[in-house]
């Protein structure tokens, strides 16, 4: 044989550490590990790597077999191909690539699966045919039958009453007593929702859902069972943004369970149900993200008259939720939804139809509502508890005092236009709206204790005033 011929052998050149073989030209030949000829320098054999690459406006594909760590399991690609995600987050191990993204180091290549596969190969020669069907299995893969999730029988129906305590039991057990509104007047039509508060009829709601419908306008009250019944106006109150409405004719009511806001605590669970952008029935369920709240009932063009002590919620609330029952996991209700933070709607709060929910809306705590809707029912006409005077935010924090109405009760109590209150009882007053809020939380007739910012402290007994809708 001569020097250029294929077949002769060089005894100096290595051989395959398993077959003793040496290579034919090119490299060895039947290589399990994926390498490459050798070079035309003569090198080391090189070895393929998958490819890795950025995609523009997404997030790094991941390609071959290897793991990673980021994306959501998916089918392994054949060599040389990548797989895309839009959706894993940034490898903060890779290298940045083009186009800003960093992407994954390629692993470096296994080599045991070739090993692998050469050992049970040489047990197969060994053993003969008495291995043959375990190598199938190994290689083939099972040969069982195929199972197929479509062709499972269907699993038993669930029975039995929610577990006390959940959401599912808050909604079954309210879903009954909460209505929605549909209001429409002379200045146009919306709707929003309501909930029962006795079996004859009367339901608690906000008044700017069913102000449009004041002065000869119609609201009709749709419940969850799709009976429908027209609806009046008992009384509402624009301050608190309460109003009791009453519905005839309809039997087999069921009121609602009240709960009580004075002991809510930051973080308790809390559901809300009603009629978002006209979707009856609607459930969503968080908790309660802060207490005290200050917000303008009417929202942007709200002014100082219309605030109240908020209940704020992480539960989704949408325009359509107002009026509806923000409850306990008792299934009993602390607060009536009433507004939303929505910066869609001109960074302010409120409900406007252009607005949705970011996470933070606000409700009516419920200890205030039951006393103006109890006496609203009783009289027909909300009483808005007041001290008398006109009241800023002080430069230097708290709530300035102006104007004192004559024979108010904060003239009764000695208080003075200048005086700044800092404290009431023992809740801080950092602006004229908590100091509004604040006073909205009690009733005609109560005692508390202002603190003044030069230490006084003065006692005030609140007055109540009839409150006339406009």
């Amino acid at each position: 044989m001569t020097e250029n011929d294929p077949s002769a052998h060089d005894p100096a050149a290595p051989r395959h550490p398993e077959t003793g073989r040496q290579p034919a030209q090119g490299g060895w030949a039947g290589n399990p590990y994926g390498e490459q000829a050798q070079s035309e320098s003569g090198g080391a054999p090189q070895y393929s790597e998958p490819s890795y690459h950025a995609v523009t406006g997404a997030d790094p594909a991941y390609g071959g077999q290897s793991a990673n760590p980021w994306s959501a399991p998916g089918a392994q690609m054949p060599s040389g191909q990548t797989q895309q995600s839009v959706y894993p987050p940034p490898n903060p191990y890779g290298q940045p690539a083009t186009g800003g993204y960093p992407v994954a180091t390629a692993p470096e290549p296994k080599r045991s699966g070739g090993k692998l596969l050469a050992g049970v190969a040489l047990v197969a020669l060994l053993v003969g045919g008495i291995a043959g069907g375990t190598v199938g299995y190994f290689t083939g893969g099972s040969s069982g039958p195929a199972s197929n999730a479509l062709d499972a029988p269907k699993p038993a129906q669930q029975t039995g009453n929610a577990p006390a305590g959940s959401v599912e039991a808050v909604a079954q057990k309210l879903s009954p007593s909460v209505v929605e509104l549909q209001v429409s007047g002379a200045q146009g039509a919306g709707e929003g929702s309501g909930f029962v508060i006795s079996t004859d009829g009367y339901i608690l709601t906000n008044n700017h859902v069913v102000e449009v419908g004041a002065n000869g306008g119609q609201i009709q009250a749709v419940f969850q069972d799709g009976k429908k019944a027209a609806a009046k106006i008992v009384g509402r109150d624009p301050t608190t943004d309460i109003a009791v409405v009453k519905v005839n004719g309809v039997g087999n009511l069921t009121p609602v369970e009240l709960g009580r806001s004075d002991d809510l605590r930051v973080g308790q669970s809390v559901v809300a149900i009603g009629s978002p952008f006209e979707l009856a029935g609607t459930v969503t369920s968080g908790i309660v993200s802060s207490l005290h709240r200050p917000v303008r009932a009417g929202g942007s063009s709200g002014d100082q008259t219309t605030v109240m002590d908020a209940v704020q919620t992480d539960a989704a609330i949408n325009p359509g939720n107002s009026g509806g029952p923000l409850a306990n996991m008792a299934g009993q209700v602390i607060g009536i939804n009433s507004a939303i933070y929505s910066p869609q709607s001109g960074g302010g709060q409120g409900g406007g139809a252009e607005g949705g929910n970011v996470g933070i809306g606000f409700a009516i705590p419920i200890d205030q509502a039951r006393r103006t809707a109890d006496t609203i029912i009783k009289t027909g006409q909300a009483v808005q508890t007041y001290i008398g005077a006109e009241v800023k935010d002080a430069p230097q924090g708290g709530a300035e005092l102006g104007a004192i109405k004559p024979g108010s009760p904060a003239e009764k109590a000695g208080l003075k236009a200048g005086d700044v209150v800092t404290k009431i009882d023992d809740r801080p007053i950092d602006s004229a709206d908590t100091l509004v809020a604040a006073v909205r939380t009690r009733a005609p007739d109560e005692k508390a204790t202002f603190t003044l910012s030069d230490n006084r402290t003065v006692e005030v007994t609140f007055g109540g005033q009839p409150v006339q809708p406009n």
